[in-house]
């Protein structure tokens, strides 16, 4: 299956979209990827909303951005299959013309323990969180423009190595194994990247199988006393894809509160 476009951006025509900022964020249909789809837009910049199957909430984060005065379409893909991933990078150089910022926010989290049984928990892991990244980052290496930003989104349960993380905590350290190495990689075009590893944020996916005494036990955990929320992590994919960041590369960012 190939990438598909379901929305166009406010102004219809390509040409007055040229010359613009352009930003893909992958998993941008809900929880931190909307919420980082949603900032850049704010700063200016003309956003792809890639989603994996849902359809209409993806519409929601394209129709609240242009409700603001901002651009974006929704752009379908499974971050896992090279095909698609091809697919989505030549849509919104179709739509938009170029490409400056790609922030890799698409993944899964299923909770196993380390045994054999686990084994397709793993794979599916991995296949999502990992070789999405590295079909993401490879394709971002590839169509960014000079001086343009990559951000991988990791996690800091890195740190904190909990029983039945271990097929994510391994997706995720492979993870920000690729972001060191690209960053070298891309040595002589001014193109930075870097890693931001939330904390526990107040999402879906996070609130999922929990009870309300587990979620008060975990927002203990940090200083600050709190979840974070989706416009925490936000703030700091803007920071590092903005002007601010441009002395920041080859980073993970823990932004999490003080958690790890």
């Amino acid at each position: 299956m190939s990438a598909t476009s379901t929305s166009t951006p406010i102004s219809t025509a390509l040409s007055t979209d040229r010359g613009l900022r352009t930003a893909l964020v992958t998993g941008a249909s809900r929880g931190i990827g909307q919420a980082i789809a949603k900032r850049l837009a704010a700063d200016g910049y003309s956003v792809v909303v890639n989603y994996a199957g849902n359809a209409a909430a993806a519409q929601e984060t394209v129709a609240a951005i242009e409700a603001a005065g901002g651009r974006a379409t929704a752009v379908q893909a499974d971050v896992s299959d090279a095909a698609q991933v091809a697919a989505l990078f030549e849509e919104t150089l179709r739509r938009y013309g170029r490409l400056d910022a790609v922030v890799h926010s698409a993944g899964v989290m299923p909770m196993a323990a380390i045994k054999p049984s686990s084994l397709e928990a793993f794979d599916q892991v991995i296949d999502t969180n990992l070789r999405g990244a590295f079909l993401v980052l490879g394709h971002a290496a590839e169509k960014v423009a000079a001086g343009g930003r990559i951000v991988a989104l990791s996690t800091s349960v890195i740190a904190k190595s909990f029983p039945n993380y271990g097929p994510y905590i391994a997706s995720k350290a492979g993870v920000e194994g690729l972001v060191h190495v690209l960053a070298n990689e891309l040595r002589g075009r001014s193109i930075t990247v870097n890693a931001v590893a939330p904390g526990p944020v107040g999402t879906e996916l996070f609130f999922k199988g929990k009870s309300q005494e587990q979620i008060d036990s975990v927002a203990k955990v940090p200083p600050l006393e709190r979840l974070g929320t989706p416009e925490d992590i936000a703030n700091a994919v803007s920071f590092l894809v903005g002007k601010d960041g441009g002395w920041i590369n080859s980073q993970v960012l823990r932004a999490n509160g003080g958690f790890a």
